[in-house]
């Protein structure tokens, strides 16, 4: 009898646990192991939009603009740096989307696992609340430092002698010159934004996983479906934070010594640019966010039913 209790102990967390982000899984941790392996993956794919949108976003209007649009960039980058020129950065985003994938999906899996109600289910509303926990850690650990070495970089790209050679020698460079708090630069901004991408894109992804099991709570999603539903997902946070995302960019870029605040960064923003500047970069960000969220969802359920296979015990 211990026996054939101690096998239901292991066994029915993993079973739980090919059901994806949004099942029990109180004793098989698969949130950080499978969000880390699909973060990876996803930046690898969809890098080079990243890297438009924060030089669109950088591009100021108080200065003469650079560039005259998402091709333009496109044109310009690859003329003076070849095609290699719009992964520029690459590194410092993959070195911190595996953490950052893994603390998201990890700090959900653990939240999630607390407030579901009593027949193991999660609401679209405790899915937000989950999410934007999940966004709040992931931006104090991992994002934060995460975005501004890559926004340094990218701008460090656009200037005609580049100082930072590479991922370590930027970081030092960074720290050398402007403290540890130099990889910190637009804390509560990127708080903000990493809280309610999350918030929004697991409220959304939850509500569409439940609308469409129904009443069959074992009911098999197809990739497919979880991809479109991911996009759709993607696509709402990207309309409903984007302003954050200008403001976070601004203060994490080389020029960020300009604003005093948050606050005072939005402020200038609006009375030099108008309210459109709090949108610059939202096509390219949406064609990346959009294929990032599907991408990373269609990963993660795919490596947690390889990983319930491996560890299944019966």
């Amino acid at each position: 009898i211990p026996r054939l209790k101690d096998r239901r102990v292991y066994t029915r967390p993993i079973q739980l646990a090919a059901r994806g982000p949004h099942a029990a899984q109180k004793q098989f941790p698969s949130g950080p192991a499978c969000g880390g392996i699909a973060g990876g993956i996803e930046i690898c794919i969809t890098f080079p939009t990243e890297y438009v949108k924060t030089q669109l976003q950088l591009d100021e209007k108080a200065n003469p603009p650079k560039y005259r649009g998402i091709v333009d960039c496109v044109k310009q980058t690859v003329h003076s740096h070849g095609v290699g020129g719009l992964y520029r950065g690459l590194s410092s985003l993959l070195y911190g989307s595996i953490p950052k994938a893994a603390v998201r999906f990890g700090v959900f899996e653990f939240l999630s696992n607390k407030m579901r109600d009593e027949s193991g289910k999660l609401d679209g509303t405790r899915g937000l609340l989950c999410g934007l926990g999940a966004g709040v850690a992931e931006a104090v650990v991992v994002v934060c430092p995460m975005e501004t070495v890559k926004v340094k970089f990218i701008h460090d790209q656009t200037s005609a002698n580049p100082k930072y050679r590479g991922f370590f020698h930027g970081v030092r460079e960074i720290v050398r010159t402007q403290g540890l708090k130099g990889t910190y630069q637009g804390l509560t901004a990127t708080v903000l934004k990493q809280g309610s991408n999350q918030a929004i894109r697991f409220y959304v992804m939850t509500s569409l996983r439940n609308w469409y099991k129904g009443d069959d709570p074992n009911k098999v999603i197809n990739p497919l479906v979880t991809g479109v539903f991911g996009a759709i997902a993607g696509a709402a946070s990207v309309f409903g934070n984007t302003p954050l995302d200008v403001i976070k960019t601004r203060m994490q870029g080389l020029e960020a010594h300009k604003y005093k605040s948050t606050v005072d960064c939005a402020i200038k923003i609006m009375k030099h640019e108008g309210p459109v500047a709090f949108y610059k970069g939202t096509v390219p960000r949406l064609g990346r966010v959009c294929m990032d969220v599907a991408i990373v969802f269609i990963i993660y359920e795919e490596v947690v039913k390889v990983l319930n296979k491996v560890w299944k015990t019966d």
